[in-house]
């Protein structure tokens, strides 16, 4: 099975942000990579993954919060 490995800029045009809001995510921890020397890479499919997890993290947020 092909896994792609997206760089930095691959990843924020794939999530429509800037790549200075994937490097902020990196130094907070908030999104799976791994550095390799100097360059940060990502799995597309864990990036998916992660993306489908906050997703659901936020729908169930956003019903919690309409039912209080």
């Amino acid at each position: 099975m092909h896994d792609e490995i997206m760089t930095v800029a691959d990843v924020a045009e794939y999530l429509k942000m800037k790549p200075q809001t994937i490097y902020k995510w990196l130094q907070d921890g908030m999104i799976p990579a791994a550095k390799l020397g100097k360059e940060w890479r990502f799995k597309k499919s864990v990036i998916d993954a992660w993306l489908d997890k906050k997703m659901a993290e936020s729908a169930y947020e956003e019903k919690k919060d309409s039912s209080e």
